[in-house]
């Protein structure tokens, strides 16, 4: 005699097996995710999975809070360091796209003071050139004001220039993303942290910014300094200095540094998946378009041979073997951050860490190969 099974049974039994694959291969990537971070040492970290412009896993390992002893949670947010340039040049292109600049200006004319290698006086540095690090600008004098730059503020402005011809070669500088971030404001007519809210995180539905009094301040990931002689942790206070004074005194278009547009972006690990996907996407994402395909793939095209960087975007092709993927980085304060897809295949890995025991490889920390091919495998082979 045939036994047939109703069909609302048979898919709830579909379900229930499908169910049960997936926690076994959660499982199994949380296990093999925890002993790449037992190998570096990781005090906490927080991941997510794309495919298909749908994130499809997320999870918190370790501690936010090491004195206390607190887990960290997917609502925590961090700050992610360098990955924040990316905003930076998202909200260029924008103004780009408004006819409001154009990434052939002068520099100088966009900031409001002369910017030119003294080496090389009558080259122009153009606003793509500090885009894409090849403006031949450096970090030597710091970069968390714009007195250092300013020729009419500093006696020893011109050491804050390189030997290189402008355009000629990548030379990375966190000082041309904070000259970025005031060029925002002066085009705009906007503060810097109130534009990227409006323009970008507001429109994609996402928690975060540069201000810390505009967040939730029991929500920050407490970040810290690994010592190898030691094997010891110390915590970094400073990632979250409020910087009222300063901001009370703020003058638009000048004092942008405040708010960090090169490092100073706060959030959680699943809303930068979800900023990662509009990139993955070519501007747009759940039908809300920030920017428009043709100017997506100008961030993403390479403008340099050796590092593959392009506007805030760089080319990963020996991350995942196999894979050119593009997105960017970011360390500071022990942090370390990782946000790389492939817009083709349609994958991307977001991996945020707030300690862990950093050696490099090929220019990324091993931990991070280790923890982004660790994922790659349990999702996507």
């Amino acid at each position: 005699m045939k036994h047939c099974l109703p069909k609302y049974l048979l898919a709830f039994l579909l379900i229930i097996g499908l169910t049960n694959q997936s926690n076994a291969q959660n499982e199994k990537a949380e296990a093999d995710f925890k002993a790449v971070m037992e190998k570096y040492s990781a005090v906490g970290a927080s991941v997510a999975v794309v495919r298909d412009s749908r994130i499809i896993y997320t999870h918190s390992f370790g501690l936010k809070d090491l004195e206390h002893k607190l887990p960290l949670t997917d609502q925590d947010i961090f700050r992610i360091a360098s990955i924040s340039k990316s905003f930076s040049a998202t909200a260029i292109m924008q103004l780009v796209e408004a006819g409001k600049i154009s990434l052939d200006d002068d520099f100088g004319d966009l900031v409001g003071f002369k910017i030119r290698n003294p080496k090389f006086p009558d080259q122009k540095i153009t606003l793509k050139m500090a885009l894409s690090h090849t403006s031949s600008l450096n970090d030597s004098q710091g970069y968390l004001n714009l007195d250092l730059i300013n020729p009419d503020k500093n006696p020893d402005w011109a050491k804050c220039y390189s030997n290189n011809l402008p355009g000629s070669k990548f030379d990375y500088c966190n000082l041309n993303f904070n000259l970025i971030g005031a060029i925002i404001e002066r085009k705009s007519g906007e503060r810097f942290d109130n534009y990227v809210k409006k323009h970008i995180l507001k429109p994609l539905g996402l928690y975060g910014g540069y201000c810390i009094d505009s967040l939730d301040s029991t929500r920050f990931v407490h970040l810290y300094e690994y010592h190898p002689d030691t094997k010891t942790y110390t915590p970094s206070p400073g990632a979250y200095a409020p910087r009222r004074t300063e901001i009370a005194n703020y003058v638009m278009g000048y004092s942008t540094p405040v708010f960090s547009p090169t490092g100073g972006m706060k959030i959680s690990a699943t809303d930068l998946a979800k900023y990662m996907m509009m990139h993955m996407n070519y501007g747009t994402s759940n039908g809300v378009k920030i920017i428009t395909k043709k100017s997506a793939k100008k961030m993403q095209t390479a403008l340099t041979d050796d590092e593959g960087y392009g506007l805030a975007i760089r080319t990963a092709d020996r991350l995942i073997p196999g894979h050119k993927l593009k997105g960017h980085t970011g360390s500071a304060y022990g942090l370390y951050s990782t946000m790389f897809f492939d817009p083709k295949k349609k994958f991307g890995l977001v991996i945020i860490t707030n300690g862990i025991n950093a050696t490099y490889t090929d220019g990324f920390p091993n931990f991070t190969r280790a923890a982004i091919n660790s994922l790659y495998q349990s999702f996507f082979e």
